[in-house]
């Protein structure tokens, strides 16, 4: 699979998917055993390489003649599976660094999940590999597979399977299980793969540096990612952006959607920006798209090759519907609404076209040929003028029963029609497997359920061109030092930021002079205490100076009740300020994406909506404004009922300045959060009234 004369090519890399010699660690000669299958899938499928079953107990393994240890070959392989246990394995491992071997994958478990006693075997390998060169895919990985050359590195029970399906495909998953998966879909569906390979837990060999170990091969068209979490960023957004310049897209499937709680780390941005939201932000960044149906991991590929990845600001999502079952097409409608994708009416113009290509139909937003669709002429004559018009960004075309009791008839006009440089994808009602093999072998986009359907279809329009400045990742885990609220005020002046005016005034002052008017907030003033109303810190509304100093005393006592030797030496003093509504604006360097901005509903409402957008830092203002639109809450500042409009270009303005530290070299900001910003009416700004920082300990970076 790898070119020899491919820059991203290695010696590992031709070892790992492209081997001339195999030795099987541990093969089993029980033909029940999980060891035992590899050989026999080799065997099977007709590898041309050399194959070495390692057993130090028999002289033949399943008829083979069989060699008791890795020192005893004639040879040195290319590529070592190690199948033994967990302990054996390790001892395998530094049999391959020492003769020498490229790449060894080890199916054992109870590494990186395994506990205390796990990692420190992790440390292990890791030890091994940084001494010898030797790269190791796993642990827990169920292998590596290349069609094309037939070399089945596997123990997948799947993949004893004949007449795999060989195609353009190229999978990796951190679930080995789910190869097994995808490769029976495929194979249902007509879908053909050039190499499939479980990353396991990406010790060594990361998913994304494998990936990027088949880019430059002709064999492999596209990318289908089974995503855990995500591990090894960097690695993956390399291979991102580089399988983007090739024209090679990618799409995920990533575990962790439901809701989980977070660790609230200091700020509730911490909270808000779970590791499922954090890598949304990271697979759309690196111009990857997403789905949220197993599915539809199958199916989107042959949408993304035809819909190119849209700009930044370009947000165009219109959809237009043929359909030969007025049911189907709603099915489909309703579920491309629930994704906010908007099913298009065809314009008078597009509806006097149809008249003239004799399609009758009503003026609706769908083109519903239930009586006549039948006819190839009037189905591809529909089709092919909504192809043409320009008010549609993608066409749909569901067929009804027909699909399966004729699929010649049903799908041809669809085939027929999709040469259009517009994508059309076809939803098929019935179960009809000989249409939509049709269909995949006409290379058209095709779907068996509305929702992988819509799911598709959203993520292909959703999907933007990857961005190239690679933001700096200091100090992820770090220790960190908070600043008091003043201290994070000198910070937004420095970014530009504006708050409303502060000072510090001592608990227990004799006299209280403030450069501005009545009422005010009067608040703790502490480096180490970051949530002020969970120990009693805020006072509202202060009227006059004995207010304050009663405030000042109250809010100490509270501390004192709350943390027993919390120093409080003063209070922060604010003029009481209010505007059109209030949104929290964060920042944060996530452990594996790295610098994140978070814009969210502010004050009260935060834990309460959880209503945000999340991208990695920096943005510009074209992304910040896409920030601002993505958010239910920001409707109220858009005229809402007659209210006046708030200030969106400053706010967008704000978040561009706080996403900024991600590039800062003068200041290394771990987390940072204004909450609540105070939104004004259009031209008078934006205004901090709290801000949390935290630094990076630069002695522990």
């Amino acid at each position: 699979m790898p070119q020899s004369n491919a820059p991203t090519s290695g010696r590992w890399a031709r070892a790992l998917l492209a081997p001339r010699s195999i030795a099987l660690v541990g093969a089993s000669d029980d033909l029940s055993k999980t060891s035992a299958r590899p050989l026999q899938y080799l065997r099977r499928a007709g590898y041309a390489g050399t194959i070495y079953p390692i057993n130090p107990r028999r002289a033949t393994v399943l008829g083979e003649t069989a060699w008791p240890s890795l020192d005893a070959l004639p040879a040195v392989p290319d590529h070592a599976f190690i199948l033994t246990p967990t302990e054996d394995a390790i001892a395998a491992a530094e049999a391959c660094a020492r003769l020498g071997i490229p790449v060894a994958t080890i199916l054992a478990s109870n590494f990186s999940e395994g506990g205390e006693a796990g990692l420190a075997r992790v440390e292990r390998l890791k030890v091994i590999c940084a001494a010898s060169g030797l790269r190791i895919l796993g642990p827990s990985s169920l292998g590596a597979i290349n069609l094309h050359s037939r070399t089945i590195i596997t123990a997948n029970a799947a993949f004893a399977e004949s007449d795999l399906p060989r195609g353009g495909i190229f999978v990796a998953s951190h679930s080995g299980s789910l190869l097994g998966g995808l490769i029976s879909r495929g194979k249902a569906r007509n879908v053909g793969f050039a190499g499939l390979v479980s990353v396991g837990n990406e010790i060594d060999l990361s998913l994304g540096e494998i990936c990027a170990a088949t880019l430059d091969d002709p064999n492999v068209t596209g990318y289908m990612l089974f995503l855990e979490s995500i591990r090894r960023a960097q690695d993956l957004r390399d291979f991102a952006l580089a399988a983007a310049r090739r024209g090679k897209p990618v799409v995920a499937y990533k575990l962790g959607r439901s809701a989980a709680a977070a660790e609230l780390a200091l700020s509730h941005t911490g909270a808000l920006a779970g590791e499922d939201d954090v890598a949304a932000a990271f697979l759309a960044d690196c111009g990857i798209a997403r789905v949220n149906n197993f599915e539809t991991l199958i199916e989107t590929l042959p949408l993304l090759h035809k819909l190119p990845a849209r700009a930044a600001g370009q947000r165009s999502k219109r959809v237009g519907v043929v359909t030969t079952t007025g049911g189907g097409a709603a099915m489909v409608v309703d579920e491309l609404g629930i994704r906010d994708i908007e099913v298009v009416k065809p314009s008078n113009d597009t509806f006097d076209r149809l008249g003239e290509a004799g399609v009758t139909a009503h003026h609706e937003r769908i083109i519903d040929l239930t009586l006549a669709g039948t006819r190839h002429e009037v189905m591809k004559a529909a089709l092919q003028t909504m192809l043409a018009a320009p008010e549609f960004d993608v066409v749909v075309a569901v067929t009804g029963s027909s699909a399966r009791f004729q699929p010649e008839l049903a799908v041809k006009p669809v085939i027929d029609s999709a040469g259009s440089a517009k994508p059309l994808v076809a939803f098929v009602v019935p179960e009809a497997p000989d249409a939509l093999a049709m269909l995949t072998q006409a290379g058209v986009p095709n779907f068996r359920t509305p929702e992988s359907c819509a799911d598709a279809i959203s993520a292909a329009l959703l999907r933007q061109q990857p961005r190239r400045e690679l933001p700096l990742r200091r100090g992820a885990g770090a220790a960190t030092r908070q600043l008091d609220e003043l201290q994070a005020y000198q910070l937004l002046d420095r970014l530009g930021i504006a708050h409303a005016p502060a000072v510090a005034v001592d608990v227990g002052a004799q006299s209280v002079d403030l450069p501005f008017a009545y009422p005010v907030a009067v608040k703790l003033l502490s480096a180490e205490i970051a949530h002020k109303t969970e120990v009693g810190g805020v006072v509202l509304n202060v009227g006059d100076e004995a207010g304050v100093k009663q405030a000042a005393t109250r809010i100490a006592a509270n501390v004192a009740a709350h943390q027993p030797g919390a120093p409080l030496a003063q209070v922060l003093v604010q003029p009481m300020t209010a505007g059109l509504g209030e949104m929290l604006l964060g920042y944060r360097v996530d452990p594996e994406a790295g610098p994140i901005v978070l814009l969210a509903a502010g004050g009260i409402f935060t834990e309460i909506y959880r209503d945000r957008s999340i991208r990695l830092a920096p943005v510009d203002l074209d992304g910040a404004r896409e920030m601002i639109d993505e958010l239910a809450i920001t409707r109220v500042f858009r005229g809402f009922r007659n209210k006046p409009h708030g200030d969106l270009e400053a706010l967008a303005r704000a978040i561009v300045a706080l996403s900024r530290l991600a590039v800062d070299d003068k200041v290394h900001v771990r987390d940072a959060e204004i909450n609540p910003l105070i939104i004004n009416e259009a031209g008078s700004g934006v205004v901090a009234v709290d801000a949390l920082v935290a630094l990076v300990d630069e002695e522990d970076t």
